[in-house]
C-alpha cells in the first residue's frame, strides 16, 4: 500500500481517462479490428486502475468498509447495465437478469473463491480466516439464491419458472431485507466478524483523505468505464460465440467475467498477500450484492412494465447451484484452507463452464 499523502501513480490516473476517450471514440462510430483491440486494452487498463483505487479507498476507510465499497460500486453499475439492456431489449430479455445473476454467483463461488484458495494455499500452505463472518455471508447467500432462482420453479399461482406479481414483489422485498440486514451486521453490529485476523498492513498509515477521495472518484470512473466497455465489446463477443457454434449463454458468462474482473483481481491479490479474510469478504460480499440488489431492481422493472420475469433455473443449473453452495459451506467450515479446497472449487467451475457449452 502506498505511503500516506503520496500522489497517485500516473498510470492509475491515466487509464480511466483513456478508457473514457475510447468510449467517446466508440460513440463517434469508430470501428474495425484495430479498434476492438484498443477497446480491449482500455478495458484491461481500467480494471487494473479500479483495483488500485479500490485498495487505496479500502485502506483509508478500513475493513470491512473497504471491501463493501468495491462490491457495492460495481454491483450498482452492473444493475444499471442489466436494467438498461432490459428496457432496450423489451420482453425478449426477461431471462437476462436470471442468467447474469446465476453466472455471477457461479463465477464468484467457484472461480474467484477457488483461485484465491489455490493461490493462497500454494504460497502459504495453509491460510486462516474468521468463520463467523463467512458463515453469515453463506447463510444469507443461500437463502436469497434459493428464494430467487430455485423456488419460482415450484410455485403454482402461475405456471413455469416465474413468480406472480405479488410473489415477485414479496421476494424483492425479502431480498432487500436480507441484504440490508447483512450489511448492518457486517458494518455495525458485528463488524469484528469480518476483520482480518493478521493483516500485514494493519499498522501502515492511511493514504490521507484527499488522496482517498481522488481515488474514490477515479474508482467510480474506472468501474463505469469497465461496464460500458464490456457492453461495447458485447456485439463482437456475440459474433465470436455464434461463429464458434456455442450457446448464447456463453455471452452472459463472458460479460459477467469482465464485470467481475476488478473484484476478482483485488481478491486474488489479497489472497496472495495472506489476507484471505479480505478475499472472502470481497467474493461473498460481491455475490450477495449482485443477487440481493439485482433481483429487486429487475422486479421493479417487471412490475412497472407488465413483463413476465423469468427467474427459475433449469434442473441442471439448480443442481450446480446447490452443489456449489454445499461445497462452499463445507470448504469454509473449518476456518482453515489449503490447495485442496481451491482445486475442488475450480473443478466445479470447469464443470459449470463445460456443461454450459456442451449441455
Amino acid at each position: 500500500m502506498q505511503a500516506p499523502h503520496a500522489p497517485l501513480p500516473q498510470w492509475s490516473v491515466a487509464w480511466p481517462v483513456i478508457a473514457w476517450c475510447l468510449l467517446a471514440g466508440n460513440m463517434a462510430g469508430l470501428a474495425g479490428g484495430w479498434w476492438v483491440a484498443l477497446l480491449a486494452a482500455g478495458l484491461i487498463g481500467a480494471v487494473l486502475s479500479a483495483v488500485h483505487h479500490a485498495e487505496v479507498v479500502a485502506h483509508q476507510v478500513g475493513e470491512p468498509y473497504g471491501t463493501l465499497v468495491l462490491a457495492l460500486a460495481i454491483t450498482v453499475i452492473e444493475v444499471a447495465l442489466i436494467v438498461s439492456m432490459m428496457l432496450a431489449g423489451g420482453p425478449q430479455t426477461t431471462a437476462l437478469a436470471r442468467d447474469t445473476v446465476f453466472a455471477a454467483v457461479m463465477l464468484i463461488l467457484n472461480g474467484i473463491v477457488g483461485l484465491c484458495l489455490l493461490a493462497g494455499g500454494s504460497k502459504h500452505r495453509e491460510q486462516t480466516f474468521g468463520q463467523l463472518g463467512v458463515s453469515a455471508s453463506l447463510t444469507t447467500l443461500a437463502a436469497i439464491a434459493v428464494l430467487t432462482l430455485v423456488l419460482p420453479n415450484y410455485t403454482t399461482s402461475i405456471p413455469g419458472p416465474m413468480y406472480s406479481p405479488s410473489q415477485l414483489a414479496f421476494v424483492a422485498v425479502v431480498s432487500l431485507v436480507l441484504y440490508g440486514t447483512f450489511v448492518l451486521v457486517q458494518t455495525v453490529r458485528h463488524r469484528d466478524y469480518f476483520l482480518p485476523q493478521d493483516a500485514e498492513d494493519a499498522h501502515a498509515e492511511p493514504p490521507g483523505v484527499k488522496v482517498a477521495m481522488a481515488s474514490g472518484g477515479l474508482l467510480l470512473m474506472g468501474l463505469v468505464a469497465v461496464v460500458l466497455l464490456a457492453k461495447a465489446l458485447a456485439p463482437t463477443i456475440e459474433m465470436a460465440v455464434e461463429q464458434a457454434g456455442a450457446p448464447k449463454a456463453v455471452v452472459g458468462i463472458i460479460i459477467a467475467m469482465v464485470v467481475l474482473l476488478p473484484e476478482g483481481l483485488a481478491a486474488f491479490r489479497a489472497a496472495q498477500a495472506n489476507r484471505l479474510q479480505t478475499s472472502l469478504n470481497l467474493a461473498l460480499g460481491s455475490a450477495l450484492a449482485s443477487i440481493g440488489l439485482t433481483i429487486p431492481a429487475v422486479a421493479i422493472v417487471s412490475l412497472a412494465t407488465g413483463w413476465t420475469l423469468t427467474l427459475g433455473l433449469d434442473v441442471k443449473s439448480v443442481v450446480l447451484l446447490l452443489l456449489s453452495l454445499f461445497v462452499t459451506s463445507l470448504s469454509l467450515s473449518t476456518g482453515r484452507t489449503t490447495v485442496l479446497q481451491g482445486t475442488v472449487h475450480l473443478v466445479l467451475l470447469a464443470t459449470y463452464l463445460f456443461t454450459t457449452i456442451v449441455p
